[in-house]
């Protein structure tokens, strides 16, 4: 990297699924619009095409008159040539295929058993794991290899996992995971400042919140906007529209499978006290399943919806439709900011500013000091010159601690079946996920025969492993050696052929 007048050029970022029809271009659209940072873009993904084609939009926007990024993107064939010599490695995959995510999110339904995701917690998010932590391996020992000193910034989900893996194969890395479910909480708090005061918040970046917590599942311990506090604001809406809930004008739940009302937040905060800081689809998936995700009446109520894996298919033909459109000139990017934090980020860690946001790093800090030092947290954290500084976040409360602490729990349990191929630790962390925890009972067999084990928890009857793993997943893995671990079968569960590449053409919708 070479630094003159404020600027940093010759900056090498290897990006790791770069044929990424989906973030790829918002991250294109950010480094257009700022002119402090240039360099090179190294794209790598398993499917060659879709890398050149990133590669033809990405040097056609910083081409167009009103880019003010100057950035090369170029295609490389392996791990060894986009990781050599660079300071920066993106990671934005999609672990498998979308029917691999519908065997995800759609065998435990015969169970009773739904999730509202399926790429985290419950039954989906282990399973996307096992999938995931092999590909993860790789990528960490090439980083070790090749560019040990590099900064990795993963969003590839299950994020918590991913990181930790990252960490658990090289400790001394320097990773971290990025995250935008904290950014829609304080919009949300942005909208419901406004409506209960009648002022306006011009920067949702304004509001000043204190992070607790785990990806997917944080926490707000603080939150206020020059010098107001917001709980005080928060709680008297949530008073006069509980029932409502809250939507960003022009959204409607009902008309999309990834908006909400935000009701599962209100009333964890009214049970809890703090706020809830993601979507309530990723929220509901980490309270047990005779809660939010009792069955399909009950999610709608709340004011949410189930995963459409059908939608992303669909949505995956439209990608690839712009992505020619793109390529070929037909169609051109919107340059307008994203809202997404990498690039500023990026400019941090460079040393041309310093900057606060919420970061997925390990606790080794003890910013969270009731959870243990090896879990994966999410809290705020200082960005500076070749420096992350996580800020202390202050314990949990003990009710939410009890609510986090089984998934910390299933980390651990998950990347080590990952690693050693052990089924019976999945099985383990299956019972002890409260998705799956918080249902009486569930069917095993074959679906429609109506058989069932009467599954409470703390007294699992006779067999009752086995009729879980039976029951959610019919197949035995095929495990060759376990050093092997990219060509682990572990889809076999569901009876799916597991990816045995990393790179993937589609980033996470």
């Amino acid at each position: 990297m070479n630094y003159s007048n404020n600027k940093v050029s010759d900056i090498q970022i290897a990006y790791i699924g770069g044929g990424s029809r989906g973030w790829a271009w918002t991250f294109m659209t950010d480094l257009a619009l700022d002119d402090q940072i240039s360099g090179t873009i190294r794209l790598y993904d398993i499917d060659r095409q879709a890398a050149e084609n990133n590669a033809v939009i990405g040097n056609h926007l910083m081409s167009r008159e009103d880019a003010k990024g100057d950035w090369k993107f170029e295609v490389k064939d392996s791990l060894q040539d986009v990781l050599t010599g660079c300071d920066f490695a993106v990671i934005s995959i999609l672990p498998g295929t979308f029917d691999e995510m519908a065997s995800d999110v759609h065998l435990p339904e015969r169970l009773g058993i739904y999730q509202s995701v399926g790429d985290t917690a419950g039954p989906g998010g282990m399973i996307r794991a096992l999938r995931t932590i092999p590909m993860f391996v790789e990528i960490a020992e090439a980083i070790r290899d090749y560019a040990p000193d590099c900064w990795v910034i993963n969003y590839t989900n299950p994020m918590s996992l991913c990181v930790k893996t990252l960490y658990h194969v090289f400790p001394e890395i320097k990773a971290f995971g990025c995250c935008h479910e904290v950014f829609g909480t304080q919009k949300v708090l942005k909208g419901i400042y406004e409506a209960e005061t009648g002022n306006t918040i011009e920067d949702w970046h304004d509001v000043h919140v204190n992070v607790v917590g785990i990806n997917h599942f944080t926490w707000f311990t603080e939150a206020n906007y020059k010098g107001v506090d917001l709980f005080p604001v928060y709680k008297n809406y949530i008073s006069k529209h509980f029932e409502d809930g809250y939507e960003l004008e022009g959204e409607n739940w009902m008309n999309s499978s990834f908006k909400c009302a935000h009701r599962v937040k209100m009333d964890l905060f009214n049970r809890f006290g703090l706020i809830a800081a993601a979507g309530d689809r990723h929220l509901a998936e980490f309270m047990p399943g005779n809660e939010y995700l009792n069955d399909p009446e009950t999610v709608h109520s709340w004011k949410f919806g189930l995963t459409t894996v059908d939608w992303r298919k669909n949505d995956l033909q439209k990608r690839l439709e712009r992505s020619h459109r793109l390529a070929n000139a037909e169609e051109e990017v919107t340059l307008e900011p994203t809202g997404e934090e990498g690039i500023l980020l990026i400019k941090a860690l460079c040393g041309l500013d310093r900057f606060v946001s919420n970061v997925n790093i390990p606790n080794t800090a003890l910013q969270i000091p009731n959870l243990p030092a090896n879990a994966l947290v999410e809290t705020n954290a200082l960005f500076d010159l070749d420096s992350i500084h996580p800020v202390a976040a202050g314990e949990l409360p003990e009710d939410v601690k009890a609510l986090i602490m089984p998934h910390v729990e299933n980390h651990e349990r998950i990347l080590k079946a990952a690693l050693t191929c052990d089924e019976e630790l999945v099985v383990t962390a299956f019972m002890n996920d409260p998705i799956v925890k918080g249902k009486k009972s569930f069917q095993t067999g074959n679906p429609g025969t109506g058989s069932r084990y009467a599954c409470k928890y703390k007294s699992l009857p006779a067999g009752g492993l086995e009729a879980v793993k039976t029951g959610l997943f019919p197949h035995k893995p095929q495990i060759r050696n376990p050093y092997l671990i990219s060509r682990i079968q572990f889809c076999g569960f569901i009876g799916r052929q597991q990816s045995t590449c990393y790179g993937s053409s589609v980033r996470r919708v």
